[in-house]
């Protein structure tokens, strides 16, 4: 099996880099492809660019040129959810796209031919990554707190809202969270990528899952210095809670 890591900022990469070995650089589409293996697994990094285009470009190159068969995104967030501070991590259970809007053709955020809003994770991934993101913030304190004011980490597990906006407006975030919960759809966290990787992933019946540091709550104010919190513990949470996932993962029955 292969497995590809895809990721928001070369930051997040570094450790995962590391710790492969038999690596080999591909270039393609545009693109740096990292492929190596991590234990006895296949594992191909990549960058997912910035935005849903970019995103479902690389998660198509990664199924055709690859032939990945499991596709995992790590990255950041801001958070909207009640109870979802910088620090915590989200573990996606569905994705939407709060921009899509093709009314009277078809509802708000659906999209065309899909026959719903909601788009969802594998549930096996979504399953292992949340444990290894329990399991990391359990062990964050130390590091982390003192970055984080004090602030004691969790771990989340929900719906993700994406769009190609980066979302600095308390008021942008409000509109969005509550035009969603009207429709019963309660959003922990907003990005740019997710929602696309999700589709292109279910048009192409891979299974796939996102787990997202939140480094700011989508309003504009500088919770932390923010590439401190990369470096200090964005980047550390994504090779904590990947490694942990492919460690476990080792040595499981490829069926697919």
């Amino acid at each position: 099996m292969t497995i590809a890591i895809l990721s928001a900022l070369p930051e997040e990469q570094q450790g995962l880099a590391h710790a492969l070995s038999d690596v080999d650089t591909v270039q393609h589409a545009g693109r740096q492809f990292v492929c190596g293996r991590y234990a006895g697994q296949k594992v191909v990094l990549a960058l997912s660019g910035i935005g849903k285009v970019a995103a479902a470009t690389t998660t198509a190159a990664l199924i055709e040129r690859f032939g990945v068969q499991q596709l995992v995104f790590t990255g950041v967030a801001g958070g909207v959810g009640a109870g979802v501070q910088v620090g915590d991590v989200v573990v996606a259970r569905h994705f939407v796209q709060h921009d899509m809007d093709v009314r009277p053709l078809f509802p708000r955020w659906q999209v065309p031919g899909y026959g719903s809003a909601l788009f969802d994770c594998d549930a096996a991934l979504h399953d292992g990554l949340l444990q290894a993101a329990q399991d990391c913030v359990r062990q964050a304190g130390a590091w982390q707190l003192p970055l984080l004011q004090g602030h004691a980490p969790g771990a989340h597990s929900g719906l993700i809202a994406s769009g190609d906006q980066f979302i600095v407006s308390a008021a942008v975030a409000q509109g969005i969270t509550q035009d969603l919960a009207a429709a019963g759809h309660a959003v922990l966290a907003v990005e740019m990528e997710g929602a696309a990787i999700t589709q292109a992933c279910a048009d192409y019946d891979i299974p796939f899952a996102a787990v997202r540091t939140i480094s700011d709550r989508a309003d504009g104010n500088a919770h932390v210095d923010f590439p401190a919190f990369v470096s200090a513990v964005a980047s550390r949470y994504a090779q904590h809670i990947v490694l942990h996932w492919l460690n476990k993962n080792a040595g499981k029955p490829d069926n697919r």
